[in-house]
């Protein structure tokens, strides 16, 4: 059984209605089928439609596809109890059809699990590409008008070190002779036939190329590295880099992703990828030192490897020009803000907010609409 969580900081709830409020009416009276609802993107996704259903009374609904809703009760019963989110069993590869009819779909099931495709390729890669057939044939049952699903930058494969910043026009892609771009090859698999389902079926499919994030509810004990840090440095460091430092990230926090994610949905260009994340890159060092820098910790930075000058430098970086001249979506957290803000949700004795009360939800709408 998962400990229950606590819901999100009230002002990142606040901050997503501010920048998405003007594209919700168009849902009104809307249901919406979700897969993935229960893991880092689908919470955000979960807690954000939630609080725009209070604050504009949209009448949205939303059916939830979970692998243990009793598990999920326990680990979040400030949404499991709420009357607008319906929670159903099943797994993404053969869930039962729901009877009703939806207007949205959005599909974020993904093992995002390095373990797993480093271990069981086969399992990782048929689990991504049956699960977005069966979702998509889902929606097309369901006479669905739009479709979002959460695809990854993993497509382009290794990222030319020469390249600072991937835009959607890159043509690169995993190698399919190595097993591990499973994960890459089955979001390309899947980015394609969303486009052939879209074109025989007349609904809308938006697809959003995810690449680096940090907020509430990522894992602080997997392969996340700036999750690792943020752990370390709160339990007083040191901060221990794996190798040399070098490679180049980027993050984008995860009410920022939230916004780029509705938008996407309700408002972009079908048949159509979006890079998203923040083009504001780092090497893996000073992302490490960013986060002792921001939680206060004087501990020291280890880097476990020696820099080999031979080897070129590691790259996972969007660039993100797209979003913001279609869309006008832009990062509007710091790095240093996600950084406290997650530490803050996870325990660290920090002076923002983490609570979700009727007050403050009030505070928040009088704040939004006057």
């Amino acid at each position: 059984m998962h400990a229950s969580v606590k819901p999100l900081p009230s002002e990142d709830l606040a901050h997503i209605l501010t920048h998405t409020c003007n594209h919700w009416f168009e849902a009104k009276g809307s249901s919406f089928f979700i897969t993935g609802g229960t893991g880092f993107f689908g919470m955000w996704l979960l807690e954000s439609l939630a609080f725009a259903n209070d604050m504009l009374g949209l009448g949205m609904r939303a059916t939830v596809l979970t692998r243990d809703p009793c598990s999920f009760t326990s680990k979040a019963p400030h949404l499991a109890s709420r009357i607008d989110l319906k929670f159903i069993r099943g797994d993404v590869r053969s869930f039962d059809y729901p009877s009703s009819k939806f207007d949205y779909v959005i599909h974020a099931a993904t093992q995002a699990s390095a373990k797993l495709n480093e271990s069981n390729p086969q399992e990782m890669l048929e689990s991504i590409i049956g699960g977005t057939r069966r979702v998509l044939d889902f929606a097309a049952q369901a006479g669905v008008k739009k479709m979002l699903l959460t695809s990854s930058g993993a497509v382009y494969g290794r990222q030319p070190s020469e390249i600072t910043h991937l835009s959607e026009e890159y043509l690169g892609a995993p190698n399919p002779l190595l097993p591990g771009s499973a994960y890459g090859e089955g979001k390309r698999v899947s980015e394609h036939m969303c486009v052939v389902h879209a074109l025989q079926n007349a609904f809308e499919v938006k697809i959003a190329r995810c690449f680096a994030f940090v907020g509430p509810h990522l894992p602080l004990d997997t392969h996340f590295a700036i999750g690792n840090f943020i752990r370390d440095a709160m339990r007083g460091g040191p901060i221990t880099v794996a190798g040399d430092g070098t490679p180049m990230r980027s993050y984008l926090y995860a009410a920022d992703l939230t916004i780029w994610l509705w938008v996407i949905l309700f408002k972009g260009t079908t048949k159509c990828a979006y890079n998203v994340g923040s083009s504001d890159d780092l090497s893996i060092r000073q992302v490490a030192e960013t986060v002792c820098t921001a939680l206060g910790n004087k501990a020291p930075v280890i880097i476990a490897k020696p820099i080999d000058s031979n080897i070129p430098v590691l790259r996972y970086v969007p660039e993100i020009s797209k979003a913001l001249e279609c869309l006008g979506l832009r990062p509007r957290i710091s790095l240093t803000e996600a950084i406290t803000k997650t530490a803050a949700w996870h325990g660290w004795n920090s002076p923002i907010g983490d609570g979700l009360t009727s007050l403050e939800k009030t505070k928040a709408a009088n704040k939004l609409f006057g």
